[in-house]
This record gives structure tokens, sequence and C-alpha cells, in this order.
């Protein structure tokens, strides 16, 4: 079993930045993929990015490509998601997920394991 816990979710006026963190504990071999997607009132949920735990395919939402960054830190099993130049179209409760799999992938439902989500307000 693994648990995921984010954190850093706000408000935050557009262009602005946040930093959301995903701590997990639990087994999380190196070789699985760690990915954040999130999710609109009203909407599907939509992929965000995704990286391995090696730090190795950082891969990105066509949405978010270079206002968002995604890394780790392998010795604390810490998962970051920096974002900025943050817009309303942002606003979502972020999800992290992680899959018994070193590919990283976009589909939502290829993950085994979820956060329980943080919010992020963009206001205009």
């Amino acid at each position: 079993q693994v648990q995921l816990v984010e954190s850093g979710g706000g408000l935050v006026q557009a262009g602005g930045s946040l930093r959301l963190s995903c701590a997990a504990s639990g087994r999380t071999p190196s070789t699985y993929a760690m990915a954040w997607f999130r999710q609109a009132p009203g909407k599907e949920r939509e992929f965000v990015a995704a990286i391995r735990w090696s730090g190795e395919n950082p891969y990105y939402a066509d949405s978010v490509k270079g206002r968002f960054t995604i890394s780790r830190d392998g010795a604390k099993l810490i998962v970051y998601l920096q974002m900025n130049s943050l817009k309303p179209e942002d606003t979502a409760v972020y999800y992290c997920a992680t899959r018994r799999s070193w590919e990283v992938t976009a589909q939502h439902g290829t993950y085994d394991y979820w956060g329980q989500g943080t919010q992020v307000t963009v206001s205009s």
C-alpha cells in the first residue's frame, strides 16, 4: 500500500505562483511513476504532469507546459508541482497519484493510488 498526502494549495491572484507537495509513504519503489491531476467543478479529471521517482521523463499537459514544473525529492519521498503564471482556468482540486509501473502516462485510470486532493483557486 502507498499513502499520498497533498499540501500547498490556496488562493492566489492570476499571474502568481504556488508550489504543491505530495508526501508519499508505504511501498514506494523508485521505479514507480508519479503524477498530478486536477478536477474543476463539473469537469472530468485532467492530467497535469508526471514523472518517474528516478526523476526521469517529466511529462506535461499542453495547457501547463512552460508554466508548471514537476520534480521530486527521492530521499524525502516528496513530489512537487511548481505552478507559475497561474490563470483562473487553473482553478481546481489538484490530486497526486502513483502507479505500480515505471511508465508515465496521462490516463487517470492507470494510476493505482491517490491522495485526497488540495484546492487551488486563482482569482482574476
